[in-house]
């Protein structure tokens, strides 16, 4: 369970607007950091053409190395902390450029 890792996340329970169900999901904290069984992750969710407009959605295009079906947008708005327990399976990684993003997308949310 590393950075950059894509792993299917069982979400549930959630509470409002929060993303829900068993959905892939990336892996953002530091690998050094965090003594707790615990991941700080950001939900993929399906595309739609008006994320690319977006500043805290990141698109990802399917390619065999994230093992993803279809074209997705990580949602950093979603950021959440959680118990490594949640995770089901790896999918797959992303490549530094799609990691770089996403934190270019953590800064327009905390700014």
């Amino acid at each position: 369970m590393r950075q950059g890792e894509i792993w299917e996340i069982n979400l549930d329970p959630t509470i409002g607007s929060e993303m829900k169900k068993v959905r892939p999901c990336i892996i953002l904290n530091n690998n050094m950091v965090g003594k707790l069984a615990l991941k700080i992750i950001a939900p993929l969710t399906d595309f739609k053409e008006y994320y690319r407009d977006v500043p805290w959605m990141v698109v990802i295009e399917p390619n065999p190395k994230n093992g993803l079906k279809k074209i997705s947008s990580i949602d950093l708005f979603q950021v959440r902390s959680l118990s490594q327990k949640r995770l089901i399976k790896k999918i797959g990684f992303v490549e530094e450029e799609i990691l770089d993003a996403c934190r270019e997308s953590l800064e327009i949310v905390f700014e």
